[in-house]
């Protein structure tokens, strides 16, 4: 069925949540912080993660970003807080749900389940062929030369064909904690990344640019 990271310092949450998945089939890991997760991310393949947004050591948000370094990780939410901020921050670095508390057993089942059929049901991505195990993509048939950041960002466009994603959720995605990378790195990579599709396919620009906003892929 799938195997879930879930990650709630609340012992009694976390058993009704467990023993609801398990019933349904799924394999659960439960963390109690955000460390915890992160080692046991490091360790195995998860499906899925549920976090809890009031953890104590590292926030639920803060966790997301770390989880999904280097991978398209679908994500849900668990909160107290059901402010339209939180919810809006949380759905803004990627979130797949959010779901506030108190909620049903059986409803955040149905949602796991549902954010799994999203995730599972690959997008087309037209023109692009993407090894992600291999970390290669390949553009109508040409395997493309990129460098590892080159690679990171049409990676992660290519998880959310006609998203739009802003700079700072690239350079969450791509080069994390970097501290030396800035805005403009992120352009300055789209550029060189745009010229390696254009020898490919001179005609075609797939990598969009949002004023204001960031960057989408396009795959019509």
């Amino acid at each position: 069925m799938g195997r879930i990271l879930l990650v709630e310092d609340e012992s009694a949450i976390a058993r009704t949540i467990e023993f609801a998945l398990r019933e349904e089939g799924f394999e659960v890991e439960h963390a109690l912080t955000g460390g915890d997760a992160l080692r046991l991310a490091a360790a195995g393949v998860h499906d899925l993660a549920i976090l809890d947004v009031g953890l104590p050591d590292i926030g639920g948000f803060a966790l997301c970003r770390e989880l999904r370094r280097g991978r398209d990780l679908p994500v849900i939410f668990l909160t107290a807080r059901d402010a339209e901020a939180d919810r809006v921050l949380g759905f803004e670095i990627g979130a797949d749900d959010y779901v506030a508390k108190p909620f049903s057993p059986r409803e955040l089942v149905a949602r796991v389940r549902a954010v799994l059929r999203r995730s599972r049901g690959a997008p087309s991505t037209g023109a692009f062929a993407h090894d992600a195990d291999g970390h290669r993509i390949a553009y109508h048939g040409r395997a493309l030369d990129l460098t590892r950041y080159e690679y990171g960002l049409l990676a992660a466009l290519l998880q959310r064909p006609g998203a739009i994603l802003s700079r700072a959720q690239l350079m969450d995605r791509v080069w994390g904690s970097d501290s030396d990378s800035t805005d403009r790195t992120v352009d300055t990579h789209i550029k060189t990344l745009r010229a390696k599709l254009r020898e490919v396919a001179p005609d075609a620009d797939p990598i969009r640019t949002q004023r204001g906003l960031g960057y989408s892929l396009q795959l019509d």
